[in-house]
């Protein structure tokens, strides 16, 4: 379980104090996969931050009650020197996994080829993102963050095994993904929040939650027309 608790969050930007959540409380129970709406640059990479326990919030409280992966993309943890390879035998070892199996899971479903055993500092950044989520999904996790769904990649064979590996972890573990776009969030989530002005809004169904995104995004969009044109 994750689980917020009054939990707020801004920061200031040297003009004005933004707000990323306030007063926010909510829960994530395993079984059951939550997709997260929000407009870019609302908030979305700091929210699933917080959940990973990488930032802290400024006042509440969040709750982990089980194993919680980093979200996809965050690298800060591989290092650049050392190969794929050996990144993924080091970070198994810190699991208490087997080697020899992360190395090669990594290594399918990356098909990056010779580059796994090439330095990561030399990687572009879809290939830093293709050995991430492929590192992420090789480890034991109850929870995974995904932040913006798939990996930017072009490779369409590792577009493919991604996807099709992320809706069978569905089966056994629980997903938590943010996205500006409804569409991301379809084929791996049914029940819906829409972050908003540093407000959380809970749905029982996708399909809700989509209206109500599309009419708040809607609604900003004209008072902001409205305020430059006056």
């Amino acid at each position: 379980m994750i689980e917020f608790d009054r939990v707020s969050k801004s920061f200031w930007t040297g003009t004005r104090r933004k707000i990323i959540a306030q007063d926010v409380s909510f829960r994530v129970t395993l079984g059951t996969s939550l997709g997260i709406l929000a407009r870019n640059g609302t908030g979305k990479t700091t929210l699933i931050r917080m959940m990973a326990g990488l930032e802290k919030p400024d006042s509440g409280i969040i709750r982990r009650t089980c194993n919680v992966s980093f979200p996809l993309g965050y690298i800060s943890g591989i290092l650049k020197r050392v190969s794929a390879r050996e990144n993924a035998r080091f970070i198994a070892r810190l699991y208490g996994l087997d080697p020899d199996y992360v190395e090669s899971f990594c290594r399918w479903l990356c098909g990056i080829e010779e580059y796994f055993d090439q330095p990561v500092a030399i990687y572009s950044d879809g290939m830093r993102a293709q050995f991430s989520f492929a590192l992420m999904l090789a480890l034991d996790f109850d929870i995974y963050l995904i932040d913006e769904g798939m990996p930017n990649s072009t490779d369409v064979g590792f577009n493919t095994r991604a996807a099709d590996l992320l809706q069978d972890r569905l089966r056994t573990t629980t997903i938590i993904i943010v996205s500006h776009q409804p569409k991301v969030l379809e084929r791996f989530t049914r029940k819906a929040a829409v972050l908003i002005s540093g407000q959380f809004h809970m749905f029982e169904s996708l399909e809700e939650a989509q209206r109500f995104y599309i009419q708040e995004i809607n609604t900003q969009d004209d008072k902001n027309i409205a305020e430059k044109s006056g």
